[in-house]
């Protein structure tokens, strides 16, 4: 017997909150909109608006748009970073089903305390780095040292070939085989042209010792 009267208030609640979902079902209304932010009246991406009544909420799109369905009378909470917390409440006295705004949030200024950050973790390393500083070491001499001759010639005989290198590589040995394509390949021993030129690089002295 008492175990009926555990049951039967429940059973009445549940009953009551049916007839009232089912009563506020043909109120329903689509709320759309987009949220921007005070300072540039710019979207603001990806916020969360949360619907404090129903315990349900949704997060806009890159362009900040968002919709959702709600009652007259609930109450949305808009949240950003770094922009304060706004609600609003929609009015109970609509006409349509469908309901439009643009939500503004105010920016949220945080006054933090100044923090200074320093590279070295005692007095004692600064004084020594001090002292054994070099002042002549600055961006200009580094940068005309790592683009020296010899820098840039350690650093290219390490690296390999890209693909543009290899494949010009490639394109050339590919056009010399079709250029001597059915004959010997060219040799300069035999080229009089070059012979010519060497005989006068010789007579006019180019080929001697500096």
């Amino acid at each position: 017997m008492r175990l009926g009267f555990f049951f039967l208030p429940l059973f009445c609640c549940q009953l009551t909150f049916g007839q009232n979902l089912i009563h506020d079902t043909a109120n329903v209304v689509q709320i759309s909109g987009v949220v921007i932010g005070e300072d540039e009246l710019k979207p603001l991406p990806y916020s969360t608006i949360w619907n404090r009544t129903l315990h349900r909420g949704v997060i806009s799109d890159y362009l900040g748009f968002f919709t959702l369905v709600s009652f007259p009378g609930d109450t949305l909470v808009f949240n950003f970073m770094g922009y304060k917390s706004s609600s609003y409440i929609i009015p109970d006295s609509l006409v349509d089903n469908r309901y439009s705004l643009v939500h503004m949030l105010e920016r949220d200024t945080l006054n933090m305390p100044e923090v200074v950050v320093y590279p070295w973790p005692s007095r004692e390393e600064f004084a020594r780095y001090f002292v054994n500083m070099n002042p002549y070491e600055d961006a200009m001499r580094r940068a005309q040292r790592e683009l020296s001759n010899e820098s840039l010639a350690f650093t290219a005989a390490k690296m390999s070939n890209d693909a543009s290198l290899a494949y010009g590589y490639l394109q050339n040995q590919r056009l010399t085989k079709l250029y001597t394509n059915g004959q010997l390949p060219a040799n300069n021993l035999f080229n009089p042209y070059a012979w010519a030129r060497l005989i006068e690089d010789w007579k006019a002295g180019k080929l001697r010792r500096q």
